[in-house]
């Protein structure tokens, strides 16, 4: 009666143990995070106080896919974290025959931002049309009107270094472009190629930025091709 009993005891411990064994084998393998995509369709880097911020390259302005020797604008924010200015210098690529072409602004002030192309890579002529179209108004008012707003914006950007202690996330100081040339080889929307970023304090970064996907218009377009 008492082996019996031990019999019986030994089967309900080994059975016990082996439901923790597989309980511990199987926490920490699958989370909900695990699966769950990034809400941004850029990537994220860092070089020493600078953040890279949803870097990408833009969404082809005609066509699916960028062709060997087109040029591909990019977009992403820079984000300067510490207490000293910088300035972006120079993008390379292997992807591409030669640097990029950098226009706008290229300072990154110590507490600020600087945003590079549009803001959401996606839909780039969209994203194109609108600064154009909102640009009307205030040149259609006068010629002179043209030229006060830089005289304006330009007090307003001290005014926000003067906030910038009272003001925790960093503001927008700057709008600059930077465009690969000549790509060796077709692009599509997915791909990620490496790019090389130069800055004039923090040094050089390399980052594998994607290519934007259609987010938008390829669920109209599968809509379109139903009908």
């Amino acid at each position: 009666m008492r082996l019996q009993n031990r019999r019986v005891f030994g089967a309900g411990v080994s059975a016990l143990g082996a439901a923790l064994v597989l309980a511990g084998c199987g926490a920490g393998q699958i989370t909900q995070t695990d699966t769950q995509q990034p809400a941004v369709n850029g990537t994220y880097a860092q070089v020493k106080t600078l953040v890279l911020r949803d870097a990408a390259v833009q969404y082809p302005v005609q066509g699916a896919a960028y062709s060997a020797g087109q040029s591909a604008p990019l977009t992403l924010t820079l984000v300067n974290q510490g207490a000293q200015d910088d300035k972006l210098v120079s993008v390379t690529s292997d992807a591409t025959d030669g640097p990029a072409t950098i226009s706008g602004s290229t300072a990154i002030v110590a507490g600020h931002s600087l945003v590079i192309g549009p803001s959401d890579p996606v839909e780039a002529t969209n994203q194109q049309d609108a600064p154009s179209s909102s640009s009307v108004p205030t040149s259609g008012s006068s010629s002179s009107s043209d030229t006060a707003p830089p005289s304006d914006t330009a007090p307003p950007s001290s005014s926000s270094d003067a906030a910038a202690p009272t003001s925790s996330a960093p503001t927008q100081l700057g709008v600059g472009s930077v465009v690969l040339q000549n790509l060796k080889q077709p692009l599509w929307p997915g791909q990620t190629i490496k790019v090389t970023f130069t800055f004039q304090n923090a040094g050089p970064v390399v980052v594998a930025l994607p290519v934007a996907a259609p987010a938008h218009d390829q669920a109209q377009g599968n809509a379109a091709a139903g009908h």
